[in-house]
Parts: C-alpha cells; sequence; structure tokens
C-alpha cells in the first residue's frame, strides 16, 4: 500500500461529503468541515505507518467528532464559570 491510497481514501471522503452535504451535517453538525477532513487525513496516515488499513473505522471517525468538538467548547470557555459569547463573557454561575 502506497500514501497515494491516503490520498484516494481522503479525496473520496470529502467528494461524498460535498455530493451529501446532509450526511455531513448530520455528522458534524455545525463543526467546522475543513477540520474534520483534516482530522481524516490524519488518522488516515497513522493507520497506514501502523500498516492497518487507510479506511477509518467507525469508532475513529466518532472520536474526530469529539474532539473536535471538545475543542471548540474549550474554545468557548474564557476562564472556569465563564464561556464567551457574541454578547461578551458570561458568569455560568
Amino acid at each position: 500500500m502506497k500514501s497515494v491510497d491516503v490520498d484516494i481514501y481522503v479525496s473520496q471522503v470529502v467528494r461524498f461529503f460535498e455530493t451529501n452535504p446532509n450526511e455531513l451535517k448530520t455528522l458534524i453538525g455545525n463543526l467546522n468541515k475543513n477540520d474534520f477532513f483534516d482530522k481524516i487525513k490524519e488518522i488516515a496516515y497513522e493507520n497506514f505507518k501502523k500498516g492497518e488499513d487507510v479506511t477509518l473505522t467507525k469508532s475513529q471517525i466518532i472520536q474526530i467528532v469529539l474532539d473536535i468538538f471538545n475543542e471548540k467548547q474549550e474554545e468557548t470557555l474564557v476562564e472556569p464559570g465563564f464561556m464567551r459569547t457574541k454578547y461578551g463573557d458570561i458568569c455560568m454561575n
């Protein structure tokens, strides 16, 4: 297997979600799709380096969505007990 297989797999995933945007919306919600695609490519390369199939498992895809969601949540927290919104910082007390 060559790293070209990873590129082909990632391009097929991107093409599928570009032609089926509702499926992508169902999977990742309002998360950034470019971050999602970058993480897919990263995990596919890790699978390739381990000698495994480059195709991601369901659990790997779920973990990617959770990681991106958790990163987004951490960005919205200013300090413990506060959350940053478009209206300013809000105390979550």
